[in-house]
């Protein structure tokens, strides 16, 4: 694989997950009573607890995308 190859699968990664991680966000913010819903079907859960879980689980995937996609891009970028 060469490396422009490389830099632009980094690069459609990297939109791709922000993409979703930005979905993420709006649906819990403007659709927080269904996703509310959903989960306690399932768990015996708080609402503040579930708050922290998503909180957490998007900043854990916007830092992977980040430490995976786009500084290798950036790398790939201005290095290469």
């Amino acid at each position: 694989m060469t490396s422009e190859a490389l830099r632009s699968f980094l690069g459609w990664c990297a939109i791709f997950n922000l993409i979703f991680v930005s979905l993420w966000f709006f649906i819990i913010c403007f659709a927080r009573g269904l996703v509310y819903r959903l989960h306690r079907r399932r768990f015996v859960i708080s609402d503040q607890t579930l708050d922290v879980i998503h909180y957490a689980g998007m900043a854990g995937y916007k830092a992977a995308t980040w430490i995976f996609c786009i500084i290798p891009y950036l790398v790939l970028r201005f290095f290469v």
